[in-house]
């Protein structure tokens, strides 16, 4: 019995000790500079927005820093209808030394793009397919390519590439305005 004792007491303090002690994880890979300012760009963006498509519709940007400033939320509302469940969202947030977006489109999939291209000013910013779910391959329709041009505080435009059967189907250009700013809650 008195060993039992023993050996349960004995687990005890391992698990304990486990708990106590931080583990040592290898940090990941910090982004760059430009990469950094981008990302800044698009925290700066937050506000309510009117966009305006190359296609004749228009649409209403809702964007918003969440989950701690780690993630920037654009809602966008309008532009494919008014029906109910007729927005989409897009997620931004860095993941590592990578800028990635994560696009929850009307085409019912989720392709998510990573940042391959930026201007050395930082006010141009190309993401290019890298994965996503509700596909069962990259040939499904899906957003596929992502240009933004960051011009001011109140004016920016992104340029949106769909992608299906092994060929990009059309690109337009949206140009944006600022409607409203996000103050912070008092």
């Amino acid at each position: 019995m008195r060993s039992s004792i023993v050996t349960f007491i004995a687990a005890l303090t391992l698990v304990a000790s486990a708990w106590a002690e931080p583990t040592t994880q290898p940090s990941a890979p910090k982004p760059d500079a430009k990469t950094l300012a981008v990302y800044d760009h698009i925290k700066a963006l937050a506000g309510q927005w009117e966009g305006k498509s190359t296609k004749g519709w228009t649409e209403v940007l809702d964007i918003d820093l969440i989950a701690g400033g780690s993630c920037v939320m654009e809602r966008s509302h309008f532009a494919h209808g008014e029906e109910r469940n007729s927005g989409m969202a897009t997620m931004y947030h860095l993941d590592g030394a990578s800028l990635l977006l994560t696009h929850y489109c009307m085409a019912k999939n989720q392709p998510r793009l990573k940042a391959t291209e930026i201007s050395d000013d930082g006010k141009q910013v190309t993401f290019t397919f890298l994965d996503g779910t509700g596909m069962t391959s990259r040939d499904v329709g899906h957003m596929d390519k992502v240009r933004i041009n960051f011009e001011d505080a109140n004016h920016f435009n992104s340029q949106w590439t769909f992608y299906a059967n092994g060929q990009e189907k059309w690109m337009e250009a949206i140009k944006y305005t600022r409607v409203e700013p996000k103050t912070a809650a008092k």
